[in-house]
């Protein structure tokens, strides 16, 4: 008894010690970003403040990138796009630096993240307020999809990061038992990467964070429409790894047009893109000259299905955050909803009476639950959709409420709409939106929901609620896609031990987790002696060249001692063996030992 109780008091001293240690704050420098040309100058406190007015069909391709607040067309600069030999030269110096960073220690890489994360939650109105003035989301739609994202991936690469990326060993099977096999994970190089506008913030930083944990150089070819925004975030990348000597050059973010992704795409040893599926094929024929690997996450028209056995008013307000965060311009939002017949009415109730009390205007304002549309034009295209549906016998339920934004304003917002009796042939249930468009459709069986969210060229991810976890687990898993959120909507990306990606349409391979970070790496297979020099590899007699006449009836009883089915043939031919080896001209009983059989 005494024994034990020794070991318990060990363990409890060793749990004491280590809640101690967490107590201790861990010494992580800050640093010094200069941001007095990216400070809000109360542009969105005048609601009619706005100085430009785009041109219909949008502001043509020049060689220079004009940036512009989607919310006010207030103009915020302009930046070079870059041609070829100018991505190159950036490719080759973060090539460079990608030699130094290799030999890192994860300790450095580490503490990288850790100033990198402590700047970001001193600082989360400023990077807040950026993201809103280049892609005019609200400034709670920037804090939940720009800092908890990427706030909760720093904290994963910090306490498992390192983990994923050591050297795991294998099985090595029954016929290389003398043997040792592991997986080695070495930094591929110079990582490119080409994202969208939607959340410039951690687009950027969730392909440098696994790039740059894993030993690679990176560079980033931001949207034209989030440019501005961009170039501000790489100055806080940069500060960071100054903060930890980490090599000068190492992460480079350059502006552009499609030339320039081009450019990118023939200069890196790996591309991640995160886009549309045209540009993706694009991608895809230009990575395909080089050989260079792609991940492609390329959008969706994620289902979002609700039974009839749900808490509905809950279940509606996890809906219309589902649609309309970011005013929709979101990668894994709700596209199309499945509300079983029976509760379909009262559902509908709820989502109207939500929807209603939904403002849209200016995001700085801090008065509006949504801002604007971050494309140009794209507010058409939205309301093509919705005009498209209402010609095919689709109905409006309801319509959210612009707030006072001026007339020459007003292309640059597009209200929440709930669409009523729509079906598949119509484009809102078959095309992205990535708007505030909430299209509900009725269904009746658990089969008839899994056949409608099936019926689509993309499969990014699903939500299914039930109240009976069992129920919505099945038909989750019925459904052809990347990621299922149970009960929930979009929970599985802000559990960053998983991988985030889709099939079809939506694209493939995957980005985020395990699979995302060991995706920025070469994976290498090594085998060797287990106990070396003691125990080598030698050739069998009968094998060696010139190959003696049994040869091929060693290579028999070899196989049926290694994999045969029973104990008795396999003892039998480990003793053919041994004959053959002591005395290779004996042939064992019931074989013909000629070269000829």
């Amino acid at each position: 008894m005494a024994f034990w109780w020794l070991f318990f008091v060990l363990g409890c001293s060793y749990l004491l010690c280590r809640f101690l240690i967490m107590l201790i704050p861990p010494n992580v420098p800050s640093i010094e970003v200069d941001a007095s040309d990216v400070m809000d100058e109360g542009s969105q406190a005048k609601e009619n403040s706005y100085i430009y007015i785009p041109r219909k069909g949008g502001v043509p391709q020049t060689d220079k990138v004009r940036c512009y607040e989607p919310a006010t067309m207030k103009y915020l600069g302009q930046f070079p796009s870059l041609t070829l030999e100018e991505v190159k030269e950036h490719v080759e110096q973060a090539r460079n630096a990608q030699k130094i960073w290799a030999m890192s220690a994860f300790r450095q890489r580490r503490q990288f993240l850790r100033i990198l994360l402590k700047y970001i939650i001193e600082n989360q109105r400023l990077i807040c307020e950026v993201s809103s003035r280049d892609t005019g989301k609200t400034m709670i739609d920037a804090s939940l999809g720009e800092i908890m994202t990427t706030c909760e991936k720093i904290t994963w690469l910090i306490a498992e990061g390192e983990r994923w990326l050591k050297p795991e060993y294998r099985c090595v099977g029954r016929s290389m038992l003398h043997k040792r096999a592991r997986v080695e994970f070495h930094p591929l190089g110079v990582i490119g990467a080409i994202v969208s506008w939607n959340y410039p913030f951690h687009n950027i930083l969730n392909p440098v964070l696994a790039a740059v944990f894993s030993g690679n150089g990176v560079v980033i070819k931001v949207s034209e429409h989030a440019s501005w925004s961009g170039c501000f975030f790489l100055r806080i990348i940069r500060a960071a790894l100054a903060a930890v000597g980490a090599p000068e050059n190492l992460v480079h973010v350059i502006t552009g047009f499609a030339e320039t992704g081009q450019a990118l795409v023939s200069s890196v040893d790996k591309v991640i893109f995160v886009g549309s599926p045209g540009v993706g094929r694009m991608i895809m024929k230009d990575a395909a000259e080089t050989l260079v690997p792609v991940t492609l996450e390329l959008g969706g028209k994620d289902a979002f299905i609700v039974c009839e056995d749900v808490d509905v008013l809950h279940v509606a307000n996890v809906a219309v955050r589902a649609a309309l965060q970011s005013s929709g311009q979101n990668c894994a939002g709700a596209e199309r909803f499945y509300v079983h017949k029976d509760i379909h009415s009262d559902f509908l109730a709820h989502i109207v009476k939500i929807v209603k009390a939904v403002s849209v205007g200016p995001p700085l304002l801090g008065k509006y639950d949504m801002g604007a549309i971050c494309m140009q034009g794209h507010a058409d295209k939205l309301q093509a959709l919705v005009n498209d549906a209402l010609e095919r016998g689709a109905k409006i339920a309801v319509r959210g409420s612009f707030g006072n934004l001026g007339e020459d304003a007003v292309d640059q917002f597009f209200p929440p709409t709930v669409l009523t009796e729509v079906n598949h042939t119509m484009r809102i249930m078959q095309e992205e939106a990535f708007g505030p468009i909430l299209p509900i459709m009725q269904f009746s069986s658990d089969e008839e929901a899994v056949r409608l969210a099936n019926d689509s060229n993309f499969g990014l991810g699903c939500a299914v609620f039930s109240g009976s976890q069992h129920r919505a687990r099945e038909i989750a898993s019925q459904i052809h896609c990347g990621f299922a959120a149970v009960n929930d909507f979009a929970s599985t990306y802000m559990c960053q031990s998983l991988p985030f990606g889709g099939v079809k349409h939506s694209g493939f391979g995957r980005f985020a987790g395990v699979e995302g970070l060991r995706a920025c790496c070469l994976v290498k297979s090594v085998v060797e002696d287990r106990w070396w020099p003691f125990v080598k590899t030698v050739i069998p007699l009968p094998l060696r060249y010139p190959v003696a006449e049994n040869a091929f009836h060693f290579q028999e009883f070899l196989v049926e001692a290694l994999y045969g089915l029973n104990f008795w043939d396999r003892l039998q031919a480990v003793v053919n063996l041994l004959k053959i080896l002591t005395d290779p001209k004996r042939l064992p009983s019931g074989r013909n030992m000629g070269r000829d059989q």
